[in-house]
């Protein structure tokens, strides 16, 4: 089973700030149109079905690292892949390639909340066969 997923996105000029380059509050929008196109890719089902079954994902951390600017027009690749997974919670990875160039990467952080309560829930019971997807497709070490 594929590991990582790819979306393209190309910048557009409301994106931009003065100098001309993406602004850097853009990349964590990115970062969400990638993650759920993953979601969706590698598990068959959207990030709308999820929470019509009862689950969530709220971030609870975020890390951006800006390597090289990203300009108007330009049409970029943002690979998602899945570098932690435990019952409670998952971190994703994302890197902004230009021409197989990296210029930015990131990661966030999710926990699986119910979304009748907000509570913690525990993806490994609820959803046995959408945990065994990610889990089968996570680069790092299960924590």
């Amino acid at each position: 089973m594929q590991k990582t997923d790819r979306i393209e996105i190309t910048a557009r000029y409301a994106e931009t700030d003065m100098m001309g380059i993406i602004h850097h509050s853009v990349y964590p929008v990115w970062f969400e149109a990638a993650r759920t196109e993953f979601i969706k890719n590698i598990t068959g089902v959207s990030y709308t079905e999820l929470e019509k079954q009862g689950i969530m994902l709220p971030l609870t951390d975020l890390e951006c690292h800006y390597i090289k600017p990203v300009h108007y027009e330009d049409r970029v690749i943002i690979e998602t892949k899945v570098k932690k997974l435990s019952c409670a919670r998952i971190e994703f990875e994302y890197c902004v390639l230009l021409d197989d160039e990296i210029m930015v990467r990131g990661g966030t952080t999710h926990g699986f909340v119910s979304s009748e309560s907000f509570r913690p829930l525990n993806l490994k019971k609820k959803k046995p066969e959408i945990y065994e997807i990610l889990d089968s497709v996570k680069i790092g070490e299960q924590q």
